[in-house]
């Protein structure tokens, strides 16, 4: 316990800067980021008359609230959105493209935390972040208390959780929704603690009805009790992912059920955000809260209202570009392998046949170009060197050893679909609304209409806790 104190002195010390007086307000005991799966803005306002008092309005009216918060990458999914949040960068750095890739070496489709190295505890999947290519801010403040600090992360998804957590947590906690039980990977206990044990053993049914979001508030209040977050001067960090989706089905979304899912989101916002002041006290915690950044959605029927539409037949078009490379190269399977807006070539032997990369790709390129449907085209070499504003989205998204040699992206409206692995998505170039909020250490309710990017996060909750931000971050705090 002496070697805890003096670890938090050294911390206010070192990571204070020059002067301890020009520190604005305390150093939080505990910090809660929270991001909550494909929450939307619009969504969340509609729903205000039905939410109580300590939820969502008491986090919009008490806390600094960024309206208009943005990624700096895309495409975005739940793996890569939460990487940026806990990097502080894109997935160029953080390697985190998406929840899933094709492999390049074996051309299977692998999860982005898989890892043969460790088992997991109660489930069958083996895990690691051993994928994330840089550190985070909970790995951050790992190194910065020596270990002391306590970090865990916990949420519905598997990806969510490992990525939430970093490469330095002493636990990451999912769902297992075959077992209906709370789990984790050995990479992180050798077995699973008593608080989660006992948890998975007193659950009733709920889950089972799909109120997840219920167990996470569960599971991260014997959390915060369990392992005495919060009640030291060295600062503890809590990564939670709600989940804000709504099934689509029969191509429409249910609006009773989205209904739903934000008032019982309020309810579990309101659940831990009060538990947790009463617990170490509102100036003690500083909460961070905001959404993935996408939404998944109903499929639109573009020719009922004469808009135009149209489908791009990724396997087939692949199989035609092979046909034209096999024209001016000689025949073989030039494109290896598809998925999703990615193609994956045999660049291995491409260069056995002495043929130069870069001017095969650059056919490629201007052969796609003329394909209906077809917006841009992207290649891997063009994305390298590229210091065009209009492709830096997708630069900011591209990490080659993740990623395909040529990128397509079809028009908006139109339907990219591929029927051999049965991949499909509808494009889209417009922005979804979210907010990011800071509440609580003592802050003043702000609301700042200014665009902000979510790669800002982890420097602010690092400059907030006085330690150094990510180690490939280069954006700067908000406040």
């Amino acid at each position: 316990m002496i070697n805890k104190y003096i670890t938090a002195t050294i911390l206010a010390v070192v990571g204070g800067g020059v002067a301890a007086a020009q520190v604005s307000r305390p150093v939080p005991r505990l910090v809660v980021s929270i991001a909550i799966d494909q929450l939307r803005s619009d969504y969340m306002e509609a729903f205000m008359p039905s939410y109580g008092s300590d939820g969502f309005r008491k986090l919009l009216q008490r806390g600094i609230v960024y309206c208009n918060a943005q990624y700096t990458f895309a495409p975005i999914d739940r793996a890569s959105s939460i990487a940026s949040i806990a990097t502080g960068t894109s997935p160029s750095n953080n390697g985190i493209t998406g929840f899933r890739w094709l492999d390049k070496n074996s051309l299977v489709q692998v999860n982005c935390v898989d890892d043969n190295d460790y088992k997991g505890i109660y489930t069958n999947e083996r895990t690691s972040p051993k994928n994330i290519a840089t550190t985070t801010v909970n790995d951050e403040l790992k190194i910065a208390s020596d270990g002391v600090a306590i970090v865990y992360s916990i949420a519905r998804e598997r990806d969510a959780a490992v990525i939430g957590g970093g490469h330095a947590a002493d636990g990451a906690v999912w769902f297992n929704t075959d077992t209906k039980c709370w789990c984790s990977s050995e990479y992180y206990f050798k077995k699973a603690p008593e608080w989660l044990e006992s948890y998975n053993l007193s659950m009733a049914d709920a889950e089972s009805g799909g109120n997840v979001n219920s167990g996470i508030t569960d599971i991260a209040l014997r959390c915060i009790e369990a392992n005495g977050m919060g009640t030291d001067h060295v600062t503890d960090m809590l990564t939670l992912t709600y989940d804000a989706k709504v099934p689509i089905k029969d191509e429409k979304l249910d609006k009773e059920k989205l209904l739903d899912k934000y008032v019982g989101l309020d309810k579990e916002l309101e659940r831990l955000t009060s538990r947790i002041e009463s617990r170490i006290g509102k100036s003690n915690v500083l909460f961070v809260i905001t959404s993935t950044g996408y939404c998944d959605e109903a499929e639109v029927d573009y020719d009922k209202f004469r808009i135009p539409y149209g489908t791009f037949h990724m396997d087939r078009n692949a199989n035609l570009l092979n046909m034209y490379l096999g024209a001016v190269y000689g025949q073989d399977k030039y494109v290896e392998s598809c998925f999703y807006n990615q193609l994956y070539l045999d660049i291995r032997q491409i260069e056995q046949k002495r043929i130069n990369t870069g001017e095969l790709l650059s056919r490629a390129q201007t052969f796609l170009m003329q394909l209906s449907g077809v917006s841009n085209v992207y290649t891997s070499k063009n994305l390298l060197l590229s210091g065009d504003s209009g492709s830096s989205r997708l630069r900011n998204w591209f990490f080659p050893n993740n990623c395909g040699d040529i990128i397509i992206e079809v028009s908006p409206g139109w339907k990219l679909l591929n029927e051999e692995n049965f991949q499909q998505y509808t494009s889209k170039e417009n922005l979804m609304p979210f907010p990011l909020i800071f509440y609580g250490a003592d802050f003043t309710a702000e609301e700042i209409t200014t665009p902000v990017t979510t790669d800002r996060i982890a420097p602010t909750i690092a400059k907030s806790i006085r330690i150094r931000a990510p180690n490939a971050c280069s954006a700067a705090p908000l406040y």
